[in-house]
C-alpha cells in the first residue's frame, strides 16, 4: 500500500543541518555556527527516523533512529540509495514524486510503505521528503523523515474488518461481497500466466427456507447460532470446491440471504455441482442450543461471461433466479434461464404501462360470431379485448388480463370493453333494423364482481347506448361463479333481475357441480373446447363415444334446467354436425369465423357465416 501527497514548503531554516543551502530572503540572517552545530546536535539525538540525502537521492547523513529502525549502523547507511532503504522506487507513482522533490520541482512527497524492522515484524511507516533550501532553486539536498505508523494502520484494518465482516457469521458481508464482485469483473481473468478476456464468473445466491419460524419460536438468539452454523456448512462446501478449483468467497448478505462468489469459472457444471454439494450439507441437522433443527435453501444459481456483465445485473439475474427456486417448491436449486426471464421482463414491462396504456387508449375489440347449431345463422358475438401495445405489438387477452386481475386495472379496463361492445351491438341494430338483433357477450372477472358497482356500471351503460338488457351476456368462468357467495352472488341475481343473462364460460373445466346450477342466476352455460376436441380418438380419424356421451349427459341436463348451451371451439363440419345432433344450442369457433373487427361482423348479419 503506498500514497503520495503535496504539502507547503518548509519554513526556510527549520529543518536541522540545513547549513548554508538554507539561503533566506530579504533581511533574515544566515543561522550562526553555534545554532547549526545545535540543529545537528538535535538531528543526531532525534526519536524520530531522519536523514539527509543529497540530489542524487545517496544518503549523506543518517540519524542513529534511522539506524535502529532499519536495524544498521548509521555508518553504514551513508552513501546507500534511500529509495532502495525506504521502498521508494517500489511503484511509479511514488518514483516519478520523489526524484520531482530532489530536482526541486516538486515541494513536498508523504507517503506510507511496508518495511521490515529490524526484528523482523512488517512495519508501516509514513516516509516524508521535503527540500532543505528554497524549491525554487533548484536540486539541493533534501531531508528525508520516517514515523511508525504500524498502530495507527493497524487500528484502521481492524475497523475495516469490522466494516466488512457480519458480526454474526464472520463471514464477509454485504460491502465485501460487493467490492469483491466488483474487482472480479474489472479484472480479466489470468490463467497460466496470460490473460484470457473471455473469463467467466458464477454466484450461488440462496437463502434459508423457513428460518423466520426459528426465530419467531426459537428467539434470535438461536436464530444467530443456525446462521454461524449455516456460515460453517458453505464455507467447508466451498473451501471444498476451491481446492479443485480456486478460492470462493462465502459472503452473508443480510438475514438469512448468503451467496457463494465463484471467480474464473469453469462453466455451468461446476456451479450446478456447488449447488447441489450446499444443498446436501444443510440437510444434516443442525445440533443448535440444545434443539435438533432441519431446514433447507433454496438457491439461484447464475453463470456467464464476464465480459459486459455488471455487478448489478448479475445480482438482478440471481434475485430472480432465487425467486424462480422459491416458486418451483424451495429446497432447490434452479439455473438462470434467459427466455423464462425474458418472460418475466415482458410481463413486468405490461404491468407498468397497462393502466396508463388504458387511459390512452391503446385498447380495441374484435368480435367473435356465436352461431345457431340449427340454421348456421349468427345469433349473437362474443367481444374479445385485444392491446395494441407500442413495444409488442397486438397482444391477445391471455397475455395481460391476469395482470390486470392481479393489479386491479381489469376494473377500469372492464368497464371500457363493457361499454364499447354495447355501443356497438346498438349501432348494429340501428344499422340493420329489418333483422333480430345480435346480442352481445362480455367477459367479466370475479375481481370486478368484487371491487366495483358492476350492477350500477351496467345499468349506466345499458341506458347511455339504448341497449336492451336481454342483448347483454356477460360470462364468468365455472369456478368464479361455482364459488359465488356473499356479494358476488348478490350481484349475479341483480344483474339477472335486471334482465342481462349471465353464462358461465369453459364450463366443465372447474367444479362441474350440477346440482349448484339451479340456485345460481344462470342462463348460458358454454361447455369447454376440450369436449368438442374430444370428440375424437388421439389418432384423428375415429369418434370418441366416452365424450360425446359427456356432452350429451351436459345438454340434457342444461335444458331441464331451462338453460341453453353454447359449444366452443368448433373447428370442423363433422363437430358442428354432431353437436346439432345432440342438441347444443349454438356453436363458436374457426369453423364459423375467428375474431374479426365490427365491420366484417356487419357482413355477416342475417346471413350464414362462410366455413373458414
Amino acid at each position: 500500500m503506498s500514497g503520495t501527497s503535496e504539502g507547503p514548503t518548509p519554513r526556510a531554516g527549520a529543518a536541522p543541518g540545513a547549513g548554508p543551502s538554507e539561503v533566506t530572503q530579504g533581511d533574515h540572517p544566515r543561522p550562526n555556527l553555534s545554532e547549526l552545530r545545535d540543529y545537528r546536535a538535535a538531528f543526531a539525538a532525534s526519536d524520530l527516523p531522519m536523514a539527509v540525502v543529497d540530489h542524487h537521492g545517496v544518503i549523506v547523513r543518517p540519524n542513529d533512529a534511522l539506524g535502529a529502525l532499519l536495524g544498521a549502523a548509521p555508518s553504514s547507511l551513508t552513501g546507500q540509495a534511500a529509495a532502495d532503504l525506504l521502498g521508494l522506487s517500489s511503484d511509479s507513482p511514488t518514483w516519478r514524486a520523489y526524484t520531482e522533490v530532489l530536482r526541486g520541482t516538486r515541494p513536498r512527497l508523504r507517503s506510507t510503505r511496508r518495511l521490515k524492522h529490524a526484528d523482523g515484524r512488517p512495519l508501516w511507516a509514513e516516509v516524508t521528503v521535503v527540500p532543505m533550501g528554497d524549491p525554487a532553486s533548484g536540486a539541493g539536498r533534501v531531508l528525508l523523515s520516517v514515523a511508525d505508523v504500524s498502530d495507527r494502520r493497524e487500528m484502521r484494518e481492524r475497523l475495516r474488518h469490522l466494516r466488512i465482516h457480519d458480526p454474526v457469521t464472520r463471514l464477509p458481508n454485504r460491502t465485501l461481497f460487493f467490492e469483491r464482485l466488483a474487482s472480479a469483473l474489472e479484472t480479466p481473468s489470468h490463467q497460466d500466466g496470460a490473460s484470457h478476456p473471455h473469463g467467466r464468473i458464477g454466484l450461488c445466491y440462496l437463502d434459508i427456507d423457513g428460518f423466520k419460524a426459528v426465530n419467531d419460536t426459537l428467539g434470535h438468539r438461536t436464530g444467530d447460532r443456525l446462521l454461524a452454523a449455516v456460515a460453517g456448512r458453505l464455507t467447508d462446501c466451498a473451501e471444498a470446491e476451491g481446492r479443485r478449483t480456486g478460492g470462493h468467497l462465502v459472503a452473508r448478505l443480510g438475514g438469512d440471504e448468503f451467496a457463494i462468489l465463484v471467480e474464473d469459472s469453469s462453466g455451468t457444471p461446476q456451479l450446478t455441482e456447488l449447488a447441489r454439494s450446499v444443498l446436501s450439507a444443510l440437510q444434516r441437522p443442525f445440533e443448535v442450543s440444545g434443539h435438533r433443527l432441519s431446514v433447507s435453501a433454496s438457491i439461484g444459481v447464475v453463470e456467464r461471461a464476464s465480459a459486459g456483465t455488471s455487478a448489478t445485473a448479475l445480482m438482478q439475474a440471481a434475485d430472480t433466479t432465487l425467486y424462480w427456486a422459491k416458486a418451483d417448491g424451495r429446497a432447490r436449486w434452479t439455473l438462470f434461464d434467459p427466455e423464462r426471464n425474458a418472460h418475466r421482463m415482458t410481463r413486468q414491462a405490461l404491468s407498468s404501462t397497462l393502466r396508463p396504456a388504458v387511459e390512452r387508449g391503446e385498447f380495441t375489440l374484435e368480435y367473435q360470431p356465436l352461431v345457431g347449431m340449427a340454421d348456421e345463422v349468427v345469433r349473437g358475438v362474443e367481444a374479445l379485448v385485444r392491446w395494441n401495445h407500442p413495444r409488442f405489438g397486438l397482444l391477445g387477452p391471455s397475455r395481460f388480463v391476469p395482470i390486470a386481475e392481479e393489479d386491479g386495472t381489469i376494473v377500469q379496463l372492464g368497464r371500457w370493453v363493457l361499454r364499447t361492445a354495447c355501443r356497438q351491438a346498438r349501432r348494429w341494430q340501428l344499422e340493420h333494423p329489418d333483422e333480430p338483433p345480435l346480442f352481445i357477450s362480455v367477459n367479466v372477472a370475479v375481481r370486478q364482481l368484487r371491487d366495483s358497482d358492476l350492477v350500477t356500471d351496467v345499468a349506466e351503460i345499458l341506458a347511455e347506448t339504448g341497449l336492451e338488457p336481454g342483448l347483454l351476456q356477460l360470462e364468468l368462468t365455472e369456478s368464479a361463479v361455482m364459488g359465488s357467495s356473499g356479494r358476488p352472488l348478490r350481484v349475479l341475481q341483480a344483474l339477472s333481475d335486471m334482465g342481462v343473462r349471465i353464462a358461465i364460460d369453459d364450463f366443465g373445466t372447474g367444479y362441474s357441480n350440477l346440482a349448484y346450477l339451479s340456485r345460481l342466476p344462470v342462463s348460458v352455460l358454454k361447455l369447454d373446447g376440450s369436449f368438442v376436441r374430444g370428440f375424437l380418438y388421439e389418432d384423428g380419424a375415429h369418434p370418441s363415444p366416452a365424450d360425446e356421451t359427456i356432452v350429451e349427459a351436459m345438454v340434457q341436463l342444461a335444458h331441464r334446467l331451462g338453460l341453453t348451451v353454447t359449444a366452443e371451439c368448433v373447428e370442423t363440419s363433422g363437430q358442428a354436425e354432431r353437436l346439432r345432433r345432440i342438441g347444443c344450442d349454438t356453436g363458436q369457433g374457426w369453423l364459423y369465423s375467428r375474431a374479426v373487427a365490427p365491420e366484417r361482423i356487419a357482413e355477416l348479419i342475417g346471413t350464414r357465416p362462410p366455413e373458414s
